[in-house]
C-alpha cells in the first residue's frame, strides 16, 4: 500500500477545471515532483493535499488513513511557501519553534528539537537573529527547518528555491535532498523548474491541463517520454512532423519527413506521427560526411555547450555540442549532422494522444 495515496483529484473553480480526476500514489520515503508550466493545476494539487483547498471531489489519504476533510492543522503535514512565509517579528529560533508549542512541545524537549533541526540545515549559531538579517538561503533554509521541525509525515514544497540565484538555488538542490534521503520523508515538490525535478525527483509527475502526462523516473521521463507535451516541456527537442512506414523489422522503425526516410526507434503508430530527438543526441561534423547536411545559422557558447542552430532540408534542427575541445566551425559554415536511429523518439500527435 502507497503512503500517500490521491485517487480521483479534482477541482473547479466555476467553469474552469484547475485540477481533473488525478491519481498518484506515493511510497514512503519517496520524492514526488510535479512539474509543469503555470496553469497546469500542480499547486491546486498541493494544496489540496495540505488542506489549504477543498477538493471539488476525490480523497486523500495518508498511511491509509483518509484525510480528504480533516483540517490542514490536523494533518501533520510540514509546508515550505515560495515566500518563506517567515514572521519577521520573530528570531530564528522563535520561528522554529511556532509549530512546536502549537503541537504542545515546550521545555527542555522544544530546546532540543529546535537545536537537531538547526544543525541539520547548517543555522547553528544563528538561532537569535531575525529573517532580515539572514541571506536568502539562509531564510530558505529556516522555512525548512520549521517544516521538519514537527516532523511530518509528508513534506510539500511549493517552489521553495525559486527566489535564490543560479548557484545557490543548485546547492539547496543537493542540500535539501541529503536532507530528504536522511530523514526518509515522504515529499512532494511543486516546481516549474525541469533541472529542479530531474535532480531531486525520484520520479517526476509532468502534469499538463490538470492531469499528469506522465509518471516516471527523471531518466526515463526525459529519455522515453509518453507524449508530445512531455517531450518538449522536459528538456529541449527537435521535432518533426512525419508520416509513419512500415518497419523494416522489429527492432527499428521508420518515418518519413518532407522527402527524408528517417531511421527511429520501434514504435507502433500509422498516420502521421511527430518524431523528437534531442540536441544533444546530434554529432555534428564539417560538411562531406556521411548524414544529413546543413549550413549553421547560429553559434552560442553556453558554457557546457556550443548551442548551434543548423538549416537542414528538414528545417531548423538545434544541436548542443559538447565543449570538450574548441568547436572550428562557425557560422555560416557547412556541416554535416549524425544520430543514432535508437534516439529519434516517434510518439502520436496530441489529437491522437488525447482521443
Amino acid at each position: 500500500m502507497s503512503f500517500l495515496s490521491i485517487k480521483g483529484l479534482g477541482k473547479r473553480f466555476g467553469s474552469f477545471v484547475a485540477v481533473d480526476k488525478l491519481d498518484l500514489d506515493v511510497e514512503r520515503g519517496e520524492f514526488i515532483s510535479l512539474l509543469g508550466p503555470s496553469g497546469c493545476g500542480k499547486t491546486t494539487t498541493l494544496q489540496m493535499v495540505a488542506g489549504f483547498i477543498e477538493p471539488t471531489h476525490g480523497t486523500i489519504s495518508v498511511a491509509g488513513k483518509d484525510i480528504t476533510s480533516l483540517r490542514a492543522e490536523k494533518r501533520g503535514m510540514g509546508v515550505v511557501f515560495q515566500s518563506y512565509a517567515l514572521f519577521p517579528h520573530m528570531t530564528v529560533e522563535q520561528n522554529i519553534a511556532f509549530g512546536l508549542e502549537m503541537r504542545g512541545m515546550s521545555g527542555q524537549a522544544m530546546r532540543t528539537r529546535i537545536g537537531e533541526t538547526l544543525s541539520l540545515v547548517r543555522l547553528d549559531g544563528l538561532s537569535h537573529r531575525y529573517p532580515r538579517e539572514l541571506s536568502g538561503g539562509q531564510r530558505q533554509r529556516v522555512a525548512i527547518a520549521r517544516a521538519l521541525a514537527i516532523r511530518p509525515e509528508v513534506l510539500l514544497l511549493d517552489e521553495p528555491m525559486s527566489n535564490l540565484d543560479a548557484k545557490l538555488r543548485e546547492e539547496m538542490h543537493i542540500e535539501m535532498r541529503a536532507i530528504q534521503r536522511h530523514l526518509n520523508i515522504t515529499t512532494v515538490l511543486v516546481t516549474h523548474d525541469q533541472v529542479e525535478a530531474m535532480t531531486m525527483s525520484d520520479r517526476i509527475a509532468v502534469m499538463h491541463a490538470g492531469r499528469i502526462a506522465q509518471l516516471d523516473t527523471p531518466y526515463n521521463a526525459y529519455e522515453h517520454p509518453a507524449s508530445n507535451f512531455a517531450s518538449t516541456f522536459l528538456g529541449k527537442t527537435n521535432k518533426f512532423v512525419a508520416q509513419a512506414l512500415p518497419p523494416v523489422d522489429e527492432s527499428s522503425g521508420r518515418v518519413k519527413v518532407g522527402a527524408h526516410t528517417l531511421e527511429t526507434a520501434p514504435y507502433r503508430l500509422q498516420g502521421e506521427v511527430h518524431a523528437y530527438i534531442r540536441p544533444e543526441k546530434i554529432h555534428v561534423q564539417g560538411a562531406g560526411g556521411a548524414g544529413l547536411a546543413g549550413r549553421i545559422q547560429t553559434k552560442l557558447f553556453l558554457g557546457s555547450v556550443w548551442m548551434l542552430e543548423v538549416e537542414t532540408e528538414l528545417g531548423m534542427i538545434r544541436v548542443n555540442a559538447p565543449n570538450r575541445e574548441p568547436v572550428t566551425l562557425n557560422e555560416g559554415d557547412p556541416v554535416t549532422l549524425s544520430w543514432n536511429s535508437r534516439d529519434v523518439q516517434v510518439l502520436p500527435t496530441e489529437e491522437v494522444a488525447h482521443a
